[in-house]
């Protein structure tokens, strides 16, 4: 569930063309740390201006407002080994490769993303698994991945 603090990265992000992967919060007492993940759009690569560009547009919402302290810090970055989690995602990187943890359909591997089948709700993953000189295709329903990030392979 979105809480307050990540509705409003969000909504500020979304308004200059990024996307919010993921916001964390952390740090200390006295100094709050919130880490925010962007993506582009065109899913080119987030470069250190577009990085630059996000963190003024955030600090200005935050700084006008009382959802954080006074004193904290803000870390802007691109998602890296960005996480897989809704349909949508899954659907956007078909054709990558991902890091993928499913306990029921072969515990941890590597896969390329096939295609997405069904309605959100009760999504189904298609991916290709390399063995040797042969390839496995699976069908995971997205309820029983725990765990999947994208995954650079060559």
């Amino acid at each position: 569930m979105k809480d307050e603090l990540e509705i409003v990265v969000e909504k500020q992000l979304d308004s200059i063309g990024y996307d919010l992967v993921e916001l964390r919060k952390g740090g200390t007492k006295s100094r709050l740390l919130i880490e925010v993940r962007i993506d582009k759009r065109d899913w080119s690569a987030v470069t250190v201006a577009d990085c630059a560009t996000a963190s003024r547009a955030v600090e200005a919402v935050l700084d006008g407002g009382s959802l954080v302290p006074e004193n904290y810090e803000l870390q802007v970055s691109s998602p890296g080994e960005r996480a897989l989690r809704t349909a949508a995602e899954w659907r956007r990187f078909v054709g990558r490769w991902a890091s993928i943890l499913s306990p029921d359909f072969g515990g941890r591997f590597e896969a390329r993303i096939v295609a997405l089948e069904g309605g959100d709700d009760e999504a189904t993953v298609v991916v290709e698994e390399s063995r040797g000189r042969k390839s496995l295709e699976k069908r995971i329903p997205l309820a029983a991945v725990k765990e999947a990030r994208l995954a650079f392979h060559l």
